[in-house]
C-alpha cells in the first residue's frame, strides 16, 4: 500500500512539489548564511518524494537551544506559508474519502514545514 500510495503521489503533483523544494534548497545554500536552512528544506524535498511510510521525530537527546532559535527564524522567514499551504492542500483533500491518505501526507508535510530543525526523518 505504500508503494502505490508513494507512486499515486508522485504522480500527482509529489515530484513537482519535491523539485520545487530542491531548487529552493539550491537557491538557499548558495549563501553561508542559507546553508542550514537549505539542509532544511532538503528534509522536505525528501519527504515530498516519498511520504508513505515515512515518520517524523525529534532527534535523540536535547534539541538545545540553536535548534529553537533557528525554528524560530525559519518560522517568520518562510516555514509559515509553507506549513499553511500544505495544511490549505490537506483540508481540500480531507473533502473527499479518497483524498484522506493524501491529506495527512499534507498534514505531515505541513508539521515538519513549520519547525524542521532537531527532527529527522525515519
Amino acid at each position: 500500500m505504500k508503494l502505490l500510495g508513494n507512486i499515486i503521489w508522485l504522480l500527482f503533483g509529489g515530484i513537482i512539489i519535491s523539485i520545487e523544494y530542491l531548487i529552493s534548497s539550491i537557491l538557499l545554500m548558495v549563501t553561508i548564511i542559507g546553508i542550514p536552512f537549505g539542509l532544511q528544506t532538503l528534509k522536505l524535498a525528501i519527504l515530498a518524494l516519498w511520504p508513505f511510510g515515512a515518520e517524523i521525530r525529534m532527534k535523540p537527546g536535547n534539541p538545545g537551544c540553536i535548534s529553537t532559535l533557528m525554528n524560530v527564524i525559519w518560522i517568520f522567514i518562510g516555514g509559515i506559508w509553507i506549513a499553511l499551504t500544505h495544511l490549505v492542500f490537506g483540508v481540500l483533500f480531507a473533502i473527499t474519502i479518497i483524498g484522506i491518505p493524501f491529506a495527512l501526507q499534507h498534514f505531515k508535510l505541513a508539521a515538519l514545514a513549520l519547525t524542521p530543525f532537531g527532527r529527522e526523518i525515519v
